[in-house]
């Protein structure tokens, strides 16, 4: 399972304001903390501080969590400028995050993804705006599935994400997230699945109980990657678990050696 650590996203006001004083210690701190905890991948998203100033600030939040963690970095942006700046000093294979089935952000977005060959996480949404059912989910990743592979984008290299929606304001939405992930990966193989976890808990209580039953279903239905707080142990745990109850840890030997350092 690919864990996105989520905690440097600016939309978080305390995270929003290191980015706006460059505070070094503070970004510094939280990526360390989300890489010991077990993260594959920084999310970094500058955007609170503008368009034009987000170039710069994007560069500074990938430098300075890869000065700290030497993690790769999932730079998190519409801003095709900020995205690129980024690219340009990234070190290794970044995860671009993210691309649509949207025409004009697609023309966009695709050669930053081909020039760079980044890992992409493609939303599953078009031009019709939110998708609403699972159909509408699986059309958009039709398209992004054509579109990627013929200008060269291994399957591998896609993250798909069915878009999460919270369950407070449609009962249904947990569902078809569930419907399309499946569908995914029963007609395309060797294509990964992801989701932003914590949008299935918007605006109820105890989220973190919905956020982690969400995600043992999710990984039952075929995801393989997630943006998280991987400081939630407890989630942390549900993953390993699940990992070695779907065949995805051989003799459940990372299960095993986990429990034996205490982390379970």
């Amino acid at each position: 399972m690919l864990i996105i650590g989520e905690r440097l996203n600016s939309t978080r006001k305390s995270v929003g304001e290191a980015v706006k004083a460059r505070d070094t210690q503070f970004v510094r701190e939280e990526a360390v903390r989300q890489a010991e905890a077990g993260a594959h991948f920084l999310d970094c998203n500058a955007a609170v501080v503008g368009v034009e100033a987000e170039p710069e600030a994007l560069v500074w939040l990938v430098e300075t969590c890869q000065e700290a963690t030497g993690l790769p970095c999932a730079i998190d942006s519409p801003n095709s400028a900020a995205l690129e700046a980024a690219l340009k000093v990234h070190k290794g294979q970044a995860v671009i995050n993210s691309i649509t089935a949207e025409r004009e952000k697609f023309a966009r977005i695709l050669p930053l993804v081909t020039e760079h060959q980044a890992k992409v996480v493609a939303l599953c949404m078009g031009d019709e705006g939110i998708p609403q059912t699972a159909q509408a989910r699986i059309q958009a990743a039709e398209f992004l599935m054509e579109n990627l592979t013929a200008a060269g984008v291994m399957p591998d290299q896609i993250y798909l994400d069915p878009l999460v929606y919270p369950v407070s304001t449609n009962s249904h939405a947990g569902l078809d997230v569930l419907e399309t992930i499946r569908h995914i990966h029963a007609t395309h193989p060797g294509v990964h699945t992801i989701c932003g976890l914590s949008n299935v808990s918007y605006g109820l209580p105890a989220r973190k109980n919905l956020n982690r039953a969400f995600l043992v279903l999710c990984m039952g239905a075929g995801l393989d990657a997630v943006i998280a707080d991987p400081l939630d142990e407890a989630l942390m745990a549900l993953v390993y678990a699940s990992e070695a109850l779907l065949d995805r840890d051989e003799y459940c030997a990372n299960y095993l050696s986990l429990a034996r350092q205490g982390k379970l």
